[in-house]
């Protein structure tokens, strides 16, 4: 059942909530670290006060009025989780690849024996990481992923060798990361890892996919990826070697900008992906400095240039670039994959049904390097009963997160059919009256104050009403004292032609959509 007895043993150290950190965050002080209005680490104490990862800036700041508010720096967190990095490759293991900043994997087995076993290997890192002042978690398993989890369950969890199904069983499904899947199999009544693992792989693989296949393969303790078909003549490396050593730093970044579009072509056209990075840097004198990125073939171009300026600014910060009495500057760049596997195909989709065609994909990634990750999304059906909740933008390349709950799924007041036209991101101020110009207002068992006779939006003229339905109520979250919410909705129609979809909270009116 495991399928694990030939796999290589991976210790992870994870310093949690290390974005927070990295910003300079005092102890107890409620911190959310944002990237385009969205949270993407928060303190202990902004999640006592209801504050999540994904959450939007607005919500967080409702939630904990205190909240300070920190633009992420990749290249910074990158910078100072190099001196992690570098005190763990000096003093424990001598090799190790850096999943982002903040977690870190490397073999565990040759260590393990050195330092007189796992528990004692997990401690040593620990402490290790603990010298630079920063908290850290370590687990040991068969593969990355569960050692990952092993580490977030409890500093030193050791998950026995052919452990990782057992480990992962209790678990919910979505924890695998393939939320489609996740829902799915919640609809079939299956909810944990350990009920998946259990159903045959020939039924797996008819009725799931590709993508259900490597969840399954993770889910019965395998690795996600199978092993790696690379050869001595299919060298995939691409490197830059400057006819005069590069000072500059950014010249540098900018050359591995061209260099990961050119290895990302590479793989395509031998239909493979890779799951490492491996950047080198020859020094003027004649040193190589190396340093392994997890890659999963979902890194642009511009996220690798990302890490490797994050990597040389620390190098350059702690002296490992200075050239003493060499030559100074660097001579070669070297970006080198590893981990190569067959390119079994990208189940992300704009449409939500068929792959991304791998030409939009490259496309994208050119827009996001050069206007931001999210400025390329792609939609997303949620949960919600209005218009503008039932949907969501992902930036391409990311998975979406499950929490928005299933977009099928019963939605007491959900708006029916026929759909708005347009759906405003920001609804705009209405004003909804009677023939005597006073407001008309909706009385708690949805009874109107007065029959609608003009509408204003934006505080435009008014139009004449000629036809209305509802108003229907929403109420959200009704068991929560302060997070509570009770709405109404109506449709009007008004003589210039138009028809609107308005929305009642707290007697003040507002537009939503637009039906043309």
């Amino acid at each position: 059942m495991t399928g694990a007895t030939d796999s290589v043993r991976v210790v992870v150290v994870w310093v949690p909530d290390f974005p927070v950190l990295a910003c300079g965050a005092q102890d107890g002080e409620p911190v959310a670290v944002v990237h385009r209005g969205a949270v993407v680490a928060c303190s202990a104490s902004a999640r006592a006060a209801g504050v999540r990862r994904h959450m939007r800036l607005p919500t967080a700041q409702a939630r904990c009025p205190g909240l300070r508010v920190v633009e992420r720096d990749l290249a910074a967190e990158v910078r100072l989780f190099e001196q992690v990095v570098h005190r763990v490759e000096a003093e424990v293991v001598p090799r190790l690849e850096v999943i982002r900043p903040g977690l870190l994997a490397a073999p565990a087995r040759g260590a393990a024996r050195y330092w007189g076993g796992e528990p004692q290997l997990s401690v040593r890192l620990v402490g290790t990481v603990a010298e630079l002042g920063l908290p850290a978690r370590a687990g040991i398993a068969d593969s990355t992923f569960v050692a990952a989890l092993a580490a977030r369950r409890g500093d030193g969890v050791v998950v026995p060798a052919d452990g990782n199904a057992a480990f992962l069983s209790p678990y919910p499904v979505g924890v695998l990361g393939v939320p489609r899947l996740a829902e799915l199999l919640k609809q079939l009544g299956i909810r944990t890892v350990g009920d998946f693992a259990r159903l045959p792989a020939g039924r797996v693989a008819e009725r799931l996919g590709t993508e259900g296949i490597v969840a399954h393969r993770v889910a019965r303790g395998g690795s996600a990826r199978p092993v790696s078909v690379r050869t001595a003549v299919q060298d995939h490396t691409v490197q830059r070697l400057f006819e005069v050593a590069e000072e500059q730093l950014d010249a540098v970044v900018f050359v591995a900008v061209a260099l990961a579009d050119q290895l990302h072509e590479r793989l395509a056209a031998a239909g493979v992906v890779c799951g490492r990075v491996e950047a080198a840097v020859e020094t003027a004198d004649g040193r190589i400095l190396t340093r392994i990125f997890r890659h999963e073939g979902r890194l642009s171009s511009r996220a690798v240039a990302e890490r490797v300026r994050g990597v040389l600014a620390a190098w350059s910060e702690t002296g490992l670039l200075d050239a003493g009495d060499g030559e100074p500057g660097i001579r070669r760049l070297t970006l080198r994959p590893d981990g190569i596997a067959p390119d079994t195909g990208s189940q992300g989709a704009f449409d939500g049904e068929r792959d991304t065609p791998v030409e939009v994909e490259r496309a994208a990634a050119r827009v996001q390097a050069v206007l931001g990750h999210r400025a390329v999304a792609r939609i997303i059906e949620v949960g919600g009963r209005g218009p503008g909740d039932r949907i969501r933008l992902v930036p391409v390349g990311d998975v979406p997160d499950d929490g928005a709950g299933a977009a099928g799924g019963p939605w007491q007041g959900l708006l029916p059919a026929p759909h708005p036209a347009a759906v405003y991101p920001v609804r705009r101020p209405a004003r909804l009256t009677g023939a005597d110009g006073a407001p008309v207002g909706v009385a708690g068992r949805l009874e109107l104050s007065a029959e609608p006779a003009f509408l204003s939006v934006d505080g435009r003229r008014p139009a004449g009403v000629n036809g209305w339905a509802g108003p229907w109520p929403v109420l959200e979250r009704w068991w929560a004292r302060d997070g509570g919410r009770r709405v109404a909705r109506m449709q009007v129609t008004t003589d210039d032609g138009h028809a609107w979809l308005l929305l009642v909270d707290r007697s003040r009116w507002w537009v939503e959509a637009h039906y043309g």
